[in-house]
């Protein structure tokens, strides 16, 4: 018994001191400092704080946690196999791969996707610590491309909120301002297309905030939304409804006016008795919960388990159903979503007619 009492010790012992080993080696690899010929001095020392902040900016921050946990989970694995991660070895990359895809031990297989994540995680780990990682070399590349010639499927995709899907959803809001809030928030994120992050990262001003991802303006005809998006800045235009018990803008000036906002981010938490806003940003996961929430209450995909009903549903849903149910030129849903390419969109759209333009008939068949 004293035996295995002492090898579970040392087990957490060795478990303990690699976590240890990993915050040390993200602290590091987040370090920017003076070069060790500079001498240092009150405004020097002052710019190295700025540009550790314009480093950490250069990617959001759910990127940099999954990287992180990348970094952690091959640092563990090398040293379970008895390497060390640094320098990068094409060879030890291209073995951790191998076991991502065949799932040995108690871990089980990953998907393509997430190795492509892992190996891209991999790479600006490295890079942030002063190494290039060639990702074209043989070790990897040979052993990435097996991978997905054996193991690639065709992308899950979360299912699309159709136009009366919306609809329902909102109607089992109330109109408390907890309820003028979240129905602002599915109408204003259906109509433009919007990523659960771009949501909650509005302001109602410019420069309102030093987190800001955009902010908005509201004018006769619609809302003007700027966003600081993955793809950089972009503008989407939000036009008024038909009437204003589904009109996204309206929802929003309603939000607005009776939460008491004109300054700050747009989309706040409000009071247990849901009669007062706070200050604090909502978190984007409130999106994600919301749109859940909603499409079991509208009784949505009914004839589905409820686990099933809320694995289909996700914040891509709502962009989904933008690009799914507007009928007008793709490249005007294109612009909507801020895609570099027509083939993205058209990933999107889970109903469209497909042959509409027939280049068979076009050449004279």
């Amino acid at each position: 018994m004293a035996a295995e009492d002492e090898k579970s010790t040392s087990s957490n012992s060795g478990a303990f001191s690699i976590a240890q080993d990993d915050e040390r080696d993200q602290e590091k690899s987040d370090d920017i400092s003076l070069p060790a010929h500079v001498a240092g001095s009150g405004s020097l020392d002052r710019l190295v704080d700025t540009a550790r902040d314009y480093a950490h900016a250069a990617a959001s921050d759910n990127t940099l946690k999954a990287y992180a946990k990348d970094w952690a989970h091959f640092t563990r694995w090398c040293r379970m196999k008895g390497a060390e991660p640094l320098p990068p070895s094409p060879e030890m990359i291209g073995l951790y791969l191998a076991d991502l895809a065949s799932g040995t031990g108690p871990s089980p297989a990953r998907s393509v996707s997430t190795i492509d994540r892992r190996l891209s995680g991999l790479a600006w780990n490295y890079a942030q610590r002063g190494f290039a990682l060639d990702r074209k070399n043989r070790h990897i590349a040979s052993v990435l491309a097996g991978i997905k010639r054996r193991h690639a499927r065709p992308p899950v995709q979360k299912e699309a909120i159709l136009a009366e899907d919306i609809l329902a959803m909102v109607a089992t809001l109330p109109f408390d301002l907890r309820g003028l809030r979240d129905r602002a928030i599915l109408l204003i994120g259906y109509a433009g297309g919007l990523r659960r992050s771009e949501i909650v990262n509005l302001d109602v001003h410019k420069d309102d905030t030093p987190d800001s991802g955009g902010w908005i303006e509201i004018f006769d005809k619609g809302a003007l939304l700027t966003l600081n998006a993955k793809t950089g800045w972009r503008e989407v235009e939000v036009g008024r409804g038909s009437k204003d018990q589904t009109c996204p803008v309206h929802a929003l000036e309603q939000w607005l006016h009776f939460a008491k906002i004109d300054f700050g981010p747009v989309f706040v938490g409000t009071s247990r008795d849901g009669k007062r806003a706070s200050e604090a940003r909502l978190n984007d996961k409130h999106v994600a919960r919301l749109i859940k929430r909603t499409v079991l209450d509208a009784g949505i995909r009914s004839d589905l388990p409820e686990k099933d009903r809320l694995a289909l549903f996700s914040g891509h849903s709502l962009r989904a159903g933008l690009a799914s149910s507007a009928e007008v030129d793709e490249r005007y849903v294109q612009k909507q979503l801020g895609h570099a390419s027509a083939e993205m969109t058209r990933r999107y759209q889970r109903r469209r007619d497909r042959f509409r333009v027939n280049l068979t008939r076009a050449a004279g068949l």
